[in-house]
Protein backbone atom coordinates (compact mmCIF):
# COMPACT_ATOMS: atom_id res chain seq x y z
CA UNK A 1 0.00 0.00 0.00
CA UNK A 2 1.26 3.41 -0.70
CA UNK A 3 1.84 5.86 1.98
CA UNK A 4 0.02 9.36 1.53
CA UNK A 5 0.61 12.38 3.13
CA UNK A 6 -2.10 14.05 5.33
CA UNK A 7 -2.24 16.42 2.82
CA UNK A 8 -2.68 14.40 -0.12
CA UNK A 9 -5.57 12.73 2.21
CA UNK A 10 -7.54 15.42 2.96
CA UNK A 11 -7.75 16.57 -0.54
CA UNK A 12 -8.72 13.16 -0.95
CA UNK A 13 -11.98 13.50 1.09
CA UNK A 14 -12.40 16.58 0.18
CA UNK A 15 -12.67 15.39 -3.49
CA UNK A 16 -14.85 12.36 -2.49
CA UNK A 17 -18.25 13.57 -2.50
CA UNK A 18 -17.86 15.78 -5.59
CA UNK A 19 -16.70 12.73 -7.46
CA UNK A 20 -19.89 11.19 -6.53
CA UNK A 21 -22.10 14.01 -7.38
CA UNK A 22 -20.82 13.68 -10.53
CA UNK A 23 -21.25 10.24 -11.42
CA UNK A 24 -25.12 10.66 -10.03
CA UNK A 25 -27.57 9.33 -12.02
CA UNK A 26 -31.58 9.10 -13.13
CA UNK A 27 -33.09 6.82 -15.13
CA UNK A 28 -36.72 7.12 -16.42
CA UNK A 29 -38.37 4.77 -17.90
CA UNK A 30 -41.72 6.67 -19.22
CA UNK A 31 -44.36 6.41 -22.14
CA UNK A 32 -42.58 7.47 -25.23
CA UNK A 33 -42.66 11.45 -25.37
CA UNK A 34 -44.56 11.96 -22.35
CA UNK A 35 -42.60 14.58 -20.33
CA UNK A 36 -41.21 17.70 -21.54
CA UNK A 37 -37.07 17.60 -22.17
CA UNK A 38 -37.66 21.02 -20.06
CA UNK A 39 -38.40 19.50 -17.15
CA UNK A 40 -35.40 17.24 -17.21
CA UNK A 41 -32.94 19.62 -18.17
CA UNK A 42 -34.15 22.16 -15.04
CA UNK A 43 -33.67 19.24 -12.85
CA UNK A 44 -30.22 18.56 -14.32
CA UNK A 45 -28.99 21.94 -14.00
CA UNK A 46 -30.09 22.48 -10.26
CA UNK A 47 -29.15 18.97 -8.86
CA UNK A 48 -26.49 18.30 -10.99
CA UNK A 49 -28.27 14.63 -11.76
CA UNK A 50 -27.88 13.60 -15.29
CA UNK A 51 -31.03 12.03 -16.41
CA UNK A 52 -31.19 9.03 -19.21
CA UNK A 53 -35.14 8.45 -20.88
CA UNK A 54 -35.85 4.92 -21.66
CA UNK A 55 -39.64 4.66 -22.86
CA UNK A 56 -42.18 1.78 -23.64
CA UNK A 57 -45.52 1.87 -25.79
CA UNK A 58 -47.59 0.60 -22.65
CA UNK A 59 -48.51 -0.56 -19.13
CA UNK A 60 -47.63 -4.08 -20.30
CA UNK A 61 -44.69 -3.62 -22.00
CA UNK A 62 -42.97 -2.18 -19.14
CA UNK A 63 -44.29 -4.31 -16.62
CA UNK A 64 -42.85 -7.22 -18.38
CA UNK A 65 -39.21 -5.71 -18.85
CA UNK A 66 -39.49 -5.80 -14.84
CA UNK A 67 -40.46 -8.71 -13.91
CA UNK A 68 -37.84 -10.00 -16.74
CA UNK A 69 -34.94 -8.66 -14.98
CA UNK A 70 -34.42 -4.91 -16.45
CA UNK A 71 -32.44 -3.22 -14.01
CA UNK A 72 -30.82 0.34 -13.72
CA UNK A 73 -34.03 1.63 -14.41
CA UNK A 74 -35.31 4.35 -10.93
CA UNK A 75 -38.88 5.54 -12.09
CA UNK A 76 -41.90 4.23 -13.62
CA UNK A 77 -44.92 5.92 -15.06
CA UNK A 78 -47.24 3.42 -14.65
CA UNK A 79 -51.07 4.13 -15.16
CA UNK A 80 -53.04 4.38 -11.87
CA UNK A 81 -54.38 0.24 -12.72
CA UNK A 82 -51.10 -0.75 -13.00
CA UNK A 83 -49.31 1.00 -9.86
CA UNK A 84 -51.75 -0.89 -7.92
CA UNK A 85 -50.29 -4.25 -9.49
CA UNK A 86 -46.45 -3.26 -9.51
CA UNK A 87 -47.43 -2.47 -5.48
CA UNK A 88 -48.93 -6.01 -5.18
CA UNK A 89 -46.27 -7.49 -7.05
CA UNK A 90 -43.68 -5.90 -4.35
CA UNK A 91 -41.82 -3.79 -7.15
CA UNK A 92 -42.16 -0.44 -5.59
CA UNK A 93 -39.91 1.73 -3.51
CA UNK A 94 -41.75 3.24 -0.32
CA UNK A 95 -40.99 6.96 -0.46
CA UNK A 96 -43.57 8.82 1.98
CA UNK A 97 -43.97 11.51 -0.80
CA UNK A 98 -47.49 12.28 0.58
CA UNK A 99 -45.94 13.54 3.31
CA UNK A 100 -43.79 16.06 1.44
CA UNK A 101 -44.55 19.69 2.24
CA UNK A 102 -45.38 20.42 -1.33
CA UNK A 103 -48.04 17.37 -1.29
CA UNK A 104 -50.26 19.96 -0.28
CA UNK A 105 -50.73 21.70 -4.03
CA UNK A 106 -52.28 17.73 -5.21
CA UNK A 107 -55.94 17.89 -5.29
CA UNK A 108 -56.86 14.56 -3.54
CA UNK A 109 -59.27 13.52 -6.21
CA UNK A 110 -56.34 12.08 -8.03
CA UNK A 111 -54.65 10.23 -5.24
CA UNK A 112 -56.75 7.12 -6.81
CA UNK A 113 -54.54 3.86 -6.61
CA UNK A 114 -56.65 1.32 -4.38
CA UNK A 115 -52.95 0.35 -2.40
CA UNK A 116 -51.87 3.39 -1.97
CA UNK A 117 -54.21 5.99 -0.65
CA UNK A 118 -51.59 8.10 1.20
CA UNK A 119 -49.29 8.16 -1.23
CA UNK A 120 -46.62 6.66 0.81
CA UNK A 121 -45.29 5.10 -2.38
CA UNK A 122 -46.41 7.10 -5.83
CA UNK A 123 -47.15 10.83 -6.77
CA UNK A 124 -49.71 11.36 -9.05
CA UNK A 125 -48.39 13.21 -12.46
CA UNK A 126 -50.35 13.92 -14.81
CA UNK A 127 -54.15 12.67 -16.36
CA UNK A 128 -56.45 12.80 -19.55
CA UNK A 129 -58.96 11.76 -21.89
CA UNK A 130 -58.92 9.34 -24.60
CA UNK A 131 -60.91 10.46 -27.56
CA UNK A 132 -60.72 10.63 -31.13
CA UNK A 133 -58.35 13.35 -33.17
CA UNK A 134 -59.75 13.86 -36.66
CA UNK A 135 -59.13 15.13 -40.43
CA UNK A 136 -61.25 17.78 -40.51
CA UNK A 137 -61.38 17.72 -44.47
CA UNK A 138 -62.31 14.14 -44.56
CA UNK A 139 -64.27 13.66 -41.35
CA UNK A 140 -66.19 16.75 -40.53
CA UNK A 141 -67.21 17.99 -37.42
CA UNK A 142 -67.79 14.53 -35.79
CA UNK A 143 -69.06 14.19 -32.35
CA UNK A 144 -68.41 10.74 -31.03
CA UNK A 145 -67.73 6.50 -31.37
CA UNK A 146 -70.66 6.52 -33.74
CA UNK A 147 -69.34 8.59 -35.96
CA UNK A 148 -66.24 7.77 -36.23
CA UNK A 149 -67.53 3.86 -36.99
CA UNK A 150 -69.59 4.84 -39.35
CA UNK A 151 -66.61 6.99 -41.71
CA UNK A 152 -65.05 3.43 -41.69
CA UNK A 153 -68.24 1.58 -42.77
CA UNK A 154 -68.24 4.42 -45.69
CA UNK A 155 -65.16 3.34 -46.91
CA UNK A 156 -62.60 5.96 -44.66
CA UNK A 157 -59.81 4.72 -42.73
CA UNK A 158 -59.48 4.75 -39.24
CA UNK A 159 -57.23 3.43 -36.32
CA UNK A 160 -57.68 2.03 -33.06
CA UNK A 161 -55.16 2.38 -30.19
CA UNK A 162 -53.08 -1.31 -29.91
CA UNK A 163 -54.41 -1.21 -26.10
CA UNK A 164 -56.66 -4.06 -25.10
CA UNK A 165 -58.05 -2.38 -22.27
CA UNK A 166 -58.68 0.63 -24.70
CA UNK A 167 -60.11 -0.46 -27.52
CA UNK A 168 -61.88 -3.42 -25.85
CA UNK A 169 -63.46 -0.02 -23.53
CA UNK A 170 -65.02 1.67 -26.55
CA UNK A 171 -66.86 -1.36 -27.23
CA UNK A 172 -67.91 -1.68 -23.84
CA UNK A 173 -69.00 1.69 -23.89
CA UNK A 174 -71.01 1.61 -26.43
CA UNK A 175 -72.92 -1.49 -25.22
CA UNK A 176 -73.81 0.13 -21.99
CA UNK A 177 -71.19 -1.60 -19.65
CA UNK A 178 -68.66 -0.51 -17.45
CA UNK A 179 -64.85 -0.29 -18.53
CA UNK A 180 -64.01 -2.62 -15.65
CA UNK A 181 -66.52 -5.31 -16.24
CA UNK A 182 -65.80 -9.09 -15.54
CA UNK A 183 -68.74 -10.36 -16.85
CA UNK A 184 -67.81 -12.72 -19.49
CA UNK A 185 -71.21 -11.53 -21.36
CA UNK A 186 -69.89 -8.06 -21.00
CA UNK A 187 -66.66 -8.39 -22.11
CA UNK A 188 -67.70 -10.69 -25.07
CA UNK A 189 -70.40 -7.90 -26.25
CA UNK A 190 -67.89 -5.17 -26.13
CA UNK A 191 -65.40 -7.51 -28.37
CA UNK A 192 -68.40 -8.29 -30.61
CA UNK A 193 -68.87 -4.48 -31.23
CA UNK A 194 -65.66 -4.05 -31.97
CA UNK A 195 -64.88 -6.70 -34.89
CA UNK A 196 -68.92 -5.60 -36.23
CA UNK A 197 -67.67 -1.91 -36.55
CA UNK A 198 -64.20 -2.58 -37.82
CA UNK A 199 -64.53 -1.91 -41.49
CA UNK A 200 -62.13 0.93 -41.61
CA UNK A 201 -59.81 -0.25 -38.99
CA UNK A 202 -56.63 -0.16 -40.76
CA UNK A 203 -54.32 -0.87 -37.40
CA UNK A 204 -54.12 -1.12 -34.16
CA UNK A 205 -51.57 1.32 -33.14
CA UNK A 206 -50.21 4.54 -31.31
CA UNK A 207 -48.40 6.31 -34.48
CA UNK A 208 -51.30 7.51 -36.24
CA UNK A 209 -51.38 11.27 -35.81
CA UNK A 210 -49.18 12.20 -38.61
CA UNK A 211 -51.36 9.74 -40.94
CA UNK A 212 -54.52 12.05 -39.96
CA UNK A 213 -52.67 15.01 -40.43
CA UNK A 214 -51.60 13.89 -43.95
CA UNK A 215 -54.61 12.74 -44.70
CA UNK A 216 -54.10 9.08 -44.92
CA UNK A 217 -56.38 8.54 -42.06
CA UNK A 218 -59.83 10.33 -42.06
CA UNK A 219 -59.77 9.81 -37.66
CA UNK A 220 -57.77 7.94 -34.97
CA UNK A 221 -58.09 6.48 -31.10
CA UNK A 222 -56.39 8.87 -29.48
CA UNK A 223 -55.30 10.58 -26.55
CA UNK A 224 -55.77 14.44 -25.64
CA UNK A 225 -52.13 14.78 -25.88
CA UNK A 226 -53.31 15.62 -30.10
CA UNK A 227 -54.09 18.52 -28.62
CA UNK A 228 -50.42 19.56 -29.24
CA UNK A 229 -50.76 18.39 -32.98
CA UNK A 230 -54.27 20.47 -33.21
CA UNK A 231 -52.33 23.63 -32.23
CA UNK A 232 -50.19 23.33 -34.63
CA UNK A 233 -52.46 22.26 -37.21
CA UNK A 234 -55.58 24.13 -36.28
CA UNK A 235 -57.12 24.11 -39.93
CA UNK A 236 -56.57 20.70 -40.62
CA UNK A 237 -57.03 18.19 -37.59
CA UNK A 238 -59.18 18.85 -34.73
CA UNK A 239 -59.84 16.67 -31.41
CA UNK A 240 -63.27 15.78 -29.47
CA UNK A 241 -64.23 13.80 -26.64
CA UNK A 242 -67.04 11.32 -27.85
CA UNK A 243 -70.30 12.61 -26.87
CA UNK A 244 -71.13 8.43 -25.63
CA UNK A 245 -68.57 8.60 -23.07
CA UNK A 246 -65.18 8.14 -22.83
CA UNK A 247 -62.06 6.75 -20.50
CA UNK A 248 -59.55 8.47 -18.80
CA UNK A 249 -56.30 7.83 -17.64
CA UNK A 250 -53.76 8.91 -15.15
CA UNK A 251 -50.62 8.23 -14.32
CA UNK A 252 -47.91 8.45 -11.33
CA UNK A 253 -44.41 8.76 -11.01
CA UNK A 254 -43.55 5.49 -8.83
CA UNK A 255 -39.55 4.25 -7.56
CA UNK A 256 -38.80 1.25 -8.09
CA UNK A 257 -37.95 -0.91 -5.65
CA UNK A 258 -34.98 -2.52 -7.49
CA UNK A 259 -33.99 1.68 -8.08
CA UNK A 260 -30.28 1.79 -7.92
CA UNK A 261 -30.65 5.48 -7.39
CA UNK A 262 -33.09 6.11 -4.95
CA UNK A 263 -32.04 8.93 -3.06
CA UNK A 264 -31.90 11.03 -6.55
CA UNK A 265 -35.41 9.23 -7.64
CA UNK A 266 -36.54 11.06 -3.83
CA UNK A 267 -35.38 14.34 -5.23
CA UNK A 268 -37.27 14.17 -8.69
CA UNK A 269 -40.27 13.59 -7.31
CA UNK A 270 -39.96 16.14 -4.58
CA UNK A 271 -38.84 18.56 -7.82
CA UNK A 272 -41.96 17.58 -9.92
CA UNK A 273 -44.04 18.95 -6.81
CA UNK A 274 -43.46 22.67 -7.60
CA UNK A 275 -46.51 24.57 -9.27
CA UNK A 276 -43.57 25.81 -12.08
CA UNK A 277 -42.31 22.45 -13.32
CA UNK A 278 -45.89 20.75 -12.96
CA UNK A 279 -47.11 23.94 -15.26
CA UNK A 280 -43.64 23.69 -17.63
CA UNK A 281 -44.87 20.13 -18.29
CA UNK A 282 -48.37 20.50 -19.10
CA UNK A 283 -47.03 23.95 -21.58
CA UNK A 284 -45.83 21.32 -23.61
CA UNK A 285 -47.67 17.96 -23.11
CA UNK A 286 -51.26 19.74 -23.36
CA UNK A 287 -53.03 17.20 -20.79
CA UNK A 288 -54.04 17.65 -16.81
CA UNK A 289 -51.99 18.07 -14.02
CA UNK A 290 -52.92 16.68 -10.31
CA UNK A 291 -51.35 20.45 -9.25
CA UNK A 292 -53.98 22.66 -8.54
CA UNK A 293 -51.59 25.66 -8.10
CA UNK A 294 -49.78 24.95 -11.42
CA UNK A 295 -53.02 25.13 -13.25
CA UNK A 296 -52.77 29.03 -12.69
CA UNK A 297 -49.67 28.97 -14.13
CA UNK A 298 -50.58 26.98 -17.35
CA UNK A 299 -50.85 28.92 -20.66
CA UNK A 300 -54.29 30.32 -20.86
CA UNK A 301 -55.09 28.94 -24.47
CA UNK A 302 -54.91 25.43 -22.49
CA UNK A 303 -56.72 25.93 -19.46
CA UNK A 304 -59.04 27.24 -21.40
CA UNK A 305 -59.88 24.13 -23.94
CA UNK A 306 -62.30 22.34 -22.52
CA UNK A 307 -61.19 18.90 -24.11
CA UNK A 308 -58.07 19.26 -21.98
CA UNK A 309 -59.54 20.69 -18.90
CA UNK A 310 -63.38 19.81 -19.59
CA UNK A 311 -66.00 20.92 -16.71
CA UNK A 312 -66.11 18.72 -13.48
CA UNK A 313 -69.41 17.21 -14.39
CA UNK A 314 -67.76 15.59 -17.63
CA UNK A 315 -64.16 14.73 -15.37
CA UNK A 316 -67.09 12.69 -13.59
CA UNK A 317 -68.46 10.81 -16.57
CA UNK A 318 -65.15 9.26 -17.49
CA UNK A 319 -64.37 6.02 -16.55
CA UNK A 320 -61.16 5.12 -15.73
CA UNK A 321 -59.40 1.68 -15.75
CA UNK A 322 -58.79 -0.56 -12.49
CA UNK A 323 -56.69 -3.42 -11.93
CA UNK A 324 -58.74 -6.86 -12.93
CA UNK A 325 -56.64 -9.59 -11.37
CA UNK A 326 -57.34 -12.63 -12.67
CA UNK A 327 -60.12 -11.46 -14.90
CA UNK A 328 -57.49 -9.80 -17.11
CA UNK A 329 -57.59 -13.36 -18.59
CA UNK A 330 -60.93 -12.30 -20.01
CA UNK A 331 -59.85 -9.40 -22.08
CA UNK A 332 -56.76 -11.20 -23.21
CA UNK A 333 -58.66 -13.66 -25.05
CA UNK A 334 -61.01 -11.00 -26.76
CA UNK A 335 -58.16 -8.95 -27.39
CA UNK A 336 -56.64 -11.60 -29.31
CA UNK A 337 -60.51 -12.61 -31.11
CA UNK A 338 -60.32 -9.05 -32.27
CA UNK A 339 -56.95 -8.77 -33.90
CA UNK A 340 -57.27 -12.07 -35.93
CA UNK A 341 -60.41 -11.28 -37.25
CA UNK A 342 -59.57 -9.13 -39.40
Amino acid sequence: MTHKSPLALSAILLLAPLAASAQERLSLYNWGDYINPAVLDAFTEETGIEVTLDSYGSNEEMLAKIQAGATGYDIVFPSVHMHDILFQLGLLAKTDIGKAPGFANIDPQFVRAKTDPDAEYCLPYAWGNVGIVYNKALAGEITGWEDFFALGEAGKKITLLDDLRETIGIGLIMTGAPVNATDPAQVKAAADYVIEHSAGVTAFTYDSVPQVISGDVAAAHWYVGANLYVSENPDTIGYIIPKEGATMYQEDICVLESAPNKQAAQAFLEFYLRPEIAALNVAQQMNGTPNLPAQELIPAEIAANETIYPSQEVIQSLQIFEDLGRDLQLYNAEWTRIKTSR
